[in-house]
């Protein structure tokens, strides 16, 4: 556990610095949106490297870890692969990704686009993992795990340190929760200096029914977003951080999310996938409710999707 902190997230963000995008925020009010006004600012990542987060992640890897000549191998939904991918593209290293069958079109032709040999089959991510670890197991391949991986959560966590020098003044930060290494690596840098809400959609609750049973569970594993939020259990190496550094966990529906794409694409021109809206689904929906001048910022991570029609 004390390897994950904000004196090893800083270390690795100056590793990582030269290959990451410093995506920008845009502030905005939620009176923009047909709610009622306060003002929120978004950070906009779903503008890095390979169109999510996950390239942080990626690049703590290949650069923190020594690669065997096998080269790297990844499970995913998608971003992941596409960041490993990416960041396997740009340092000439052999990168095997497994995705399953729900995965995105959108994310399938992007893991394409970097040069990964891709393998594609089993309903979901748990399936994609089981043929990934047969893989390694075969081939001496490392593995890049999406979450569960301390360089992984490390690399997430630089995202909470570029957050804070951009927004000055921060009292809460709602972030939307898959297997736990976004709000992991967050919640490692913030150490509470700042509320962390997490948001999940309903049918893929896994740190919700975790912090309640006070373990990881397994939870269930559906939503629109099930593509990048929806493993069956949330990690073990950033459940005690999330434990002592989450300060709540809410549920949005899927059609919350559809909105919540909706409303950043028709308002202010901003992709995002299921999973990238997440987070703001929480504030569009009325399932956070900011209290008269607190600062809120939400962080839209992701935009792998072709539901936006160019035509």
């Amino acid at each position: 556990m004390q390897t994950i902190n904000a004196g090893r997230i800083r270390e690795v963000e100056k590793v990582i610095r030269p290959y990451v995008r410093h995506t920008p925020v845009l502030p905005v009010n939620m009176a923009d949106f047909g709610k009622p006004a306060h003002p929120v600012v978004l950070k906009l990542e779903q503008l890095q490297h390979s169109g999510s987060f996950k390239a942080r992640g990626a690049f703590a890897n290949l650069l923190g870890r020594d690669i065997p000549a096998a080269g790297v191998a990844a499970a995913s939904g998608g971003n992941h692969g596409a960041a490993v991918a990416y960041a396997a593209n740009k340092l000439g290293i052999p990168a095997t990704i497994f995705v399953p069958e729900i995965t995105s079109l959108a994310k399938i032709e992007r893991i394409r686009l970097y040069g990964a040999k891709l393998e594609v089959g089993g309903e979901r991510y748990v399936d994609a993992l089981a043929a990934c670890e047969a893989f390694i197991a075969n081939t001496g391949a490392l593995s890049v795990h999406a979450y569960d991986q301390t360089e992984t959560l490390l690399g997430q966590g630089t995202l909470g340190l570029e957050i804070e020098a951009d927004i000055p003044g921060l009292d809460t930060l709602l972030v939307a929760v898959g297997g736990g290494g976004l709000i992991g690596g967050i919640a490692a840098w913030f150490e509470n200096r700042v509320r962390i809400v997490a948001v999940e959609p309903e049918g893929a609750p896994t740190l919700n029914v975790a912090l309640a049973a006070g373990r990881p569970v397994e939870a269930p594993a559906g939503s629109i977003a099930a593509d990048s939020l929806a493993p069956k259990m949330i990690g073990s190496l950033m459940f005690p951080i999330a434990q002592a550094g989450v300060a709540s966990s809410l549920l949005v529906t899927d059609d919350e999310i559809r909105a919540s794409q909706s409303a950043l694409w028709e308002t202010m021109s901003i992709v995002a996938e299921p999973g990238g809206a997440t987070a703001f689904a929480a504030l569009h929906a009325g399932r956070y409710v900011p209290e008269d001048g607190e600062r809120v910022a939400v962080l839209v991570c992701g935009a792998n999707t072709g539901a936006v029609d160019f035509g």
